[in-house]
């Protein structure tokens, strides 16, 4: 027997969070509980309250997790096997990669294996990269050179329409030499070229996602028109977007979140596309707790992974966690939990506490 709790909690982030899409000032997500077999199972839905960066929110999750897919992972199957089993429900890959991570983190506990051993491919840490909202210019400089003093690989900066050229210009005139990239969010338009061919003098790493958010034909086409390499973000949401990202000539580098593309079993298969075809890859976030960031790095970690992602330690975030063991970088790289699964420990007193709701499923 094996039940399934859903917790919705709610933490204050230590500072306000600046994209396109708007400003986040706390995190409200779902956290996931699977008791069986005497293993306690954790992972993190990586919605949030509003359907802006994708049409998923906490309450579409909530609907599926509870109506749909609860039942299917209470019978404890493997990850591919809930993948296949849950195909019937269209789309929802925040919610199914919430189960399927769930369901990660419990064999891989019930094996007695860290998830990143069982992820295969370990090279035993993730390489760090830090993103940073939308400010006032000057302190977006300063916050730039607070990072680099902490020794994080790369520096991804938040632009918006109007604005993009002057911050840009701002940090690579004080960081001329800095791994740098940035990321637009999808608030940009096939007219906007002119605006977008501006940042080719700066050197980018590359731009993430400057077009809508499930557009391939336009990427393909505004990649003729600048030099600055593009990586796709909110447009890969499937193996299948992935594999026609790179046929139509879409991508040079791909952000793979796991919550978008429904888990880590079709992370680890975009992995293996972009590689193939001579992309880059790199593991990005959702601002997650201490769960949800376990299993990011644990993916982050595999050895195909090229570049720096955004997985900075908690503490970028948070006060306090919800989990005991918050990751530390050291010299701009994290190491995965050792310990079964996730190898999270959860303050199970503090959760509570945060837990604004929770259900059975």
């Amino acid at each position: 027997m094996s039940t399934l709790t859903i917790n919705l909690v709610r933490l204050p982030l230590l500072s306000r969070f600046k994209t396109s899409f708007g400003t986040e000032t706390q995190r409200c997500g779902l956290i996931l509980r699977l008791r069986g077999d005497g293993i306690a199972a954790y992972s993190e839905c990586v919605a949030s309250s509003n359907p802006y960066y994708s049409y998923e929110d906490n309450d579409t999750a909530l609907h599926i997790i509870r109506d749909h897919l609860g039942k299917v992972a209470r019978g404890l199957p493997s990850p591919g096997e809930f993948l296949e089993r849950a195909s019937t429900v269209k789309g929802h890959n925040m919610a199914k990669a919430a189960v399927e991570m769930l369901l990660w983190d419990f064999h891989s506990k019930r094996k007695m294996k860290p998830l990143h051993r069982m992820l295969g491919e370990s090279k035993g840490h993730a390489d760090v990269g830090i993103s940073l909202g939308i400010d006032r210019t000057g302190l977006m400089v300063k916050r730039v050179g607070e990072a680099l003093k902490r020794g994080y690989k790369r520096i991804k900066v938040k632009i918006e329409k109007g604005k993009e050229y002057d911050i840009v210009r701002a940090v690579r005139a004080s960081f001329p030499e800095i791994p740098l990239s940035a990321d637009a969010n999808a608030c940009y338009s096939v007219r906007d070229v002119h605006l977008l061919r501006r940042l080719d003098r700066f050197n980018l790493l590359y731009l993430e996602q400057p077009l809508d958010h499930d557009d391939l034909i336009y990427h393909a086409r505004l990649r003729k028109e600048i030099s600055t390499p593009i990586c796709l973000d909110e447009s890969i949401s499937s193996v299948d977007k992935a594999l026609k990202a790179f046929e139509v000539g879409a991508a040079d580098v791909v952000n793979i979140k796991p919550g978008r593309i429904g888990g880590l079993t079709n992370s680890l298969e975009v992995i293996r596309i972009v590689r193939k075809n001579k992309g880059h890859v790199w593991i990005g976030g959702m601002l997650e707790t201490g769960i949800g960031r376990s299993f990011n790095i644990a993916l982050a970690s595999h050895r195909l992974v090229d570049y720096a992602g955004d997985t900075s330690p908690n503490e970028k975030y948070f006060e306090r966690d919800i989990v005991k063991n918050p990751f530390v970088m050291d010299s701009g790289i994290i190491r995965p939990n050792t310990g079964p699964g996730i190898g999270s420990e959860i303050d199970e007193r503090f959760l509570e506490k945060m837990t604004i709701r929770s259900w059975a499923a």
